[in-house]
């Protein structure tokens, strides 16, 4: 039974490939708004699981390791455990970061299935595959690469065009990703799960699901319209999820990766729980937000709900599918071939973590709108805001308060009508951030939090505490407390730096045991000693900046 009471939230973000190293691209669109709603959450005291797994099967990793002549399990074991220490350098953190090729999914996948199969909502046929005789091998998803249908892009894979987000039917000018020669085609029986049997309750539910993103809702709907196809789940390849035929196991057969990877979201609850029946009750009574980028649309919602919904919502639906659009580097498409990109793990060698978080969350919009890493404007971004503007106030306010009232917090003195609105300012911001995060709007959020910080700086500014600082009580009282405010409102955006402005207040435990509530009260009381006191920031190196942009132009 669901119980639409509990006070929890499943939050999951869209599984990296176990083929390659997190770059920034990776993070925009999933990753750091999913950390962000996620600690957002917890300092409102939600309990929340923000589940993750690494995308370990499917052709991609298989060529790679026919490459590199290795086992696949020792591959993506090694790319997992990277992934996890990249999230972790910029602050990304998961309940559970799993893998597709774990036990528990392989288990959970071949029950969905059955339970699929003896609902009469898969069948078999024999298809006619692509072959390559040269590598003698059938040729499924990314073995086969040629011109989309659809736009007309070139060099796209025969499982998902890359340009306009769709899957084509049937790839024009076919040739083998491993030798590049023309395949040819040969029969195979295949398992299809009838993905056209749920139009109708697929209309339906997006229709009804006002939650759902407008603009991406339209065009999910034309492709209803257009008509649905059964959806091949099979596959000719040795690494995968094998299919369970009457007990047994089909070796030479694996089930296709968009069938098994979004299913891992539950398996991982199930996995990080160790109890199918209390995930289960969990998720059923848990608000579910899938972060996706724009280029798994279809998947996310269409096959996804359906098979959900083929199960007889054993797993609810996602009640919000928050879908943003790619990063571009300096107003170029990201790619790895080309070497135009930036690795995370680089990027914190660089400069600290918490730039960039703060540079993202400042420029990603909540639309499928494509946005830019620009080296200039995150030098600007930085400076000019993040550092001349919140690290200008915080410091300025505890240097202060160290100079010319022995490092503690002074007793105020009667309140002038500046004061008694500056006050107003702290009781009222931790809603206006607050309402702005569970939108997902956290460019909008941040742009808030930056123009309270600015008003406390006018606010210090006009009040001059440096001409007569005995007289100064008032407004060093409520600018620490506007600190306080300030650290919390930021929490989910630069945890690193806030953790650090904490504890140079001298408040005990992490800011995360604090309440989002508690943003809009006057907690820090005359007499409170604060700790050692220097700046949190440090102003991006011009040099670096035109280091990183000779880089790029001259890979």
């Amino acid at each position: 039974m669901r119980n639409s009471n509990r006070n929890s939230v499943i939050i999951t973000s869209a599984l990296p490939y176990a083929n390659g190293e997190i770059h920034l691209g990776h993070i925009s669109s999933t990753y750091l708004p999913a950390d962000i709603f996620r600690r957002f959450l917890k300092l409102n005291g939600v309990e929340v699981y923000h589940l993750c797994a690494s995308d370990d099967f499917g052709t991609p990793v298989l060529i790679e390791t026919e490459k590199k002549r290795t086992k696949p399990e020792l591959y993506v074991k090694y790319w997992h455990d990277k992934d996890i220490d990249d999230f972790n350098s910029v602050g990304i953190v998961f309940d559970s970061f799993s893998q597709t090729s774990s036990e528990t999914n392989r288990m959970f996948v071949q029950y969905v299935f059955n339970v699929l199969k003896k609902r009469r909502l898969v069948y078999e046929k024999e298809v006619v595959q692509y072959y390559c005789e040269k590598d003698l091998k059938f040729l499924p998803d990314r073995y086969v690469i040629g011109k989309c249908p659809y736009c007309g892009a070139e060099d796209q894979y025969s499982d998902l065009c890359e340009k306009c987000g769709r899957i084509p039917e049937k790839i024009l000018d076919p040739r083998c990703a491993i030798c590049g020669m023309p395949p040819v085609k040969k029969k195979s029986n295949h398992y299809f799960f009838k993905l056209s049997n749920f139009e109708d309750v697929l209309e339906k539910w997006l229709k009804e699901n006002k939650l759902l993103q407008q603009d991406v809702k339209k065009y999910v709907l034309n492709w209803i319209v257009e008509g649905l196809q059964d959806w091949d789940i099979t596959r000719d390849i040795s690494w995968g999820v094998n299919i369970p035929i009457t007990g047994n196991e089909k070796k030479d057969k694996v089930f296709y990766g968009w069938f098994d990877n979004h299913l891992c979201y539950i398996s991982s609850l199930i996995e990080l729980l160790g109890d199918v029946n209390k995930a289960k009750e969990i998720w059923n009574s848990s608000k579910i937000y899938h972060f996706i980028g724009k280029d798994i649309v279809y998947h996310h919602y269409l096959f996804l709900p359906a098979i959900r919904m083929g199960i007889n919502e054993e797993y609810k639906l996602p009640d919000l599918i928050p879908t943003r659009g790619h990063l571009m580097l300096q107003n170029n498409k990201i790619s790895k071939s080309r070497n135009w990109y930036i690795g995370l793990r680089e990027f914190v060698n660089l400069f600290q973590a918490d730039y960039l978080r703060f540079y993202i969350a400042s420029i990603c919009s909540y639309s499928q709108d494509d946005i830019n890493f620009d080296w200039n404007d995150f030098e600007k971004k930085i400076n000019n805001e993040l550092i001349a503007n919140i690290g200008n106030f915080v410091n300025r306010t505890l240097t202060f308060i160290k100079k010319y009232f022995r490092n503690v917090i002074p007793n105020p003195n009667e309140y002038d009508e500046a004061d008694r609105k500056s006050l107003a300012e702290i009781e009222s911001i931790g809603n206006t951030v607050g309402g702005f995060i569970l939108g997902n709007e956290i460019d909008k959020a941040l742009k808030n939090i930056l123009s309270f910080s600015s008003r406390f700086n006018q606010y210090f500014q006009k009040k001059e505490p440096w001409k007569k600082p005995e007289q100064s009580a008032a407004t060093l009282f409520i600018s620490i407390n506007a600190v306080r405010s300030l650290s919390i409102l930021l929490a989910p955006f630069i945890p690193f730096s806030v953790e650090e402005v904490w504890k140079q207040m001298s408040l005990e435990g992490s800011i995360y045991e604090q309440s989002w509530k508690t943003i809009g009260s006057i907690l820090l009381k005359p007499g409170h000693k604060l700790g050692d006191i220097e700046p949190i920031f440090k102003k991006v190196d011009t040099d670096k900046i035109k280091e990183q942009e000779n880089k790029l132009n001259n890979s």
